[in-house]
Parts: C-alpha cells; sequence; structure tokens
C-alpha cells in the first residue's frame, strides 16, 4: 500500500521487450538511496504501478512488468528518458498524507488541457467512462501514482489544481496536452459499491433494495 507521496523522481534507463512483458531499468536519484532502501522482491510505485525490484544497482533497479502490466497501464508509451514518479510502500508508523493507493492502475487517461492560474496549473483529464462513476468532486485520485484532489468533475473528464511544490518534485514538469497517465480511483469508492449491491445464490450481483441506508451498513 502507498499513500501517494511521491519520493523522488527516477529516470526510465531502458526498457526491453519480452514477449507481451518487459523488463525495465529505473535509474533513481541519489537522494532516494535505493542501495540501501530497497532490496529484491521489494515492491516500489513506479509512476503508479506497483513494480517488484528483480535487482538492485547502486544507481536504480531492475524490474519486469507483465503482459498485463503493459497492456493496461502507460507502461507500453514509455521509452528510455521517461520521468517517473517513485514510492516505497509504507509502514505502520508512515505518515498517511495523501490517501491509500495501491498501485492498481485502473485505466488511463489523456491530458485534455492545462491552464495557469496564478502560480497553480489547472490540468483537466479525459478518463475511461467505465471510472468517471469512483471520481468524485474534492475525493482522491491518483494520476501518475500522485495524491491529488479532484476540483472539478464533468461527463468524460476531471479537474485538477496543482500547486507550484507539486510540479517541482514529481513528474508534472512532462505533463502535455495528450499525454497518457494511469489513473486509480479511490479503493473506498469500489469497496463502497461493491457494498451497495447484494448477492443473489447464483453469485450475480443486483442492485441492493431501495431504502438501503447507512444503518444498514453497519450492522
Amino acid at each position: 500500500m502507498y499513500t501517494g507521496i511521491i519520493e523522488a523522481v527516477g529516470t526510465l534507463g531502458h526498457i526491453s521487450r519480452k514477449g507481451r512483458g518487459a523488463q525495465i531499468f529505473i535509474l533513481t536519484p541519489e537522494s532516494f538511496k535505493v542501495s540501501s532502501r530497497v532490496k529484491i522482491g521489494d515492491s516500489v510505485a513506479t509512476n503508479g504501478v506497483c513494480l517488484t525490484a528483480t535487482a538492485v544497482m547502486a544507481d536504480g533497479f531492475y524490474a519486469d512488468a507483465s503482459a498485463e502490466t503493459m497492456a493496461l497501464t502507460c507502461m507500453q508509451y514509455y521509452s528510455a528518458g521517461e520521468l517517473l514518479n517513485l514510492e516505497l510502500p509504507c509502514t505502520p508508523t508512515t505518515h498517511l498524507g495523501g490517501h491509500i493507493v495501491q498501485g492498481h492502475v485502473d485505466g488511463i487517461g489523456t491530458v485534455a488541457s492545462i491552464s495557469p492560474i496564478d502560480e497553480a496549473l489547472d490540468i483537466y483529464i479525459d478518463a475511461p467512462a467505465a471510472l468517471m462513476r469512483y471520481i468524485a468532486y474534492k475525493g482522491s485520485i491518483a494520476v501518475d501514482g500522485m495524491s491529488l484532489t479532484v476540483n472539478g468533475v464533468e461527463e468524460n473528464r476531471f479537474r485538477l489544481t496543482l500547486i507550484p511544490h507539486t510540479q517541482q518534485v514529481t513528474n508534472l514538469r512532462t505533463f502535455r496536452v495528450g499525454r497518457k497517465v494511469n489513473l486509480e480511483v479511490d479503493v473506498l469508492a469500489r469497496y463502497l459499491e461493491r457494498l451497495l449491491k447484494a448477492s443473489t445464490p447464483t453469485g450475480q450481483a443486483q442492485a441492493a433494495p431501495a431504502g438501503l441506508s447507512l444503518a444498514d451498513l453497519l450492522r
């Protein structure tokens, strides 16, 4: 589990296709202290994608991206030189500065517009229609692994407002109109949807009965 608070920005050193998957090498800045903080088998959120370190070097780590990861995330678009947001998993004493992020990408969004507002940036992102029901005004969403607050919701689009600090310490500096981004919706929204459905004897989900209340959920 992660919090969506980016620890460092790494660089994609190289990506080698292996069938439908790929082997990737991520160069990490000295501040990330990869050789002392990451060991083989550890998970690292990389642009919001939970990857397993398969080898650790003094200046970075290797990871394998499965066929599903390549098909369902922006990894399919990356080439050497791509800037990647990095975050290590939470510990029991981690300060939860963002929201619960699993590193399981739900879909790919597209940057629709970027507009400066004083020192901040207003960014609109087009999202897959199937994800929009989980995106709420003033709710949280992970974009390339960053925990961000949704400041507006339209039919198939949502708005973010990014302060200068976020721009400086993440890969936001590379965002352009048309850029593809990894999206992970708030997992609590998914579980709430599941709770609001009843199960039939055959195991098929059906709509919850009318009049379901918070008291019903708390029983």
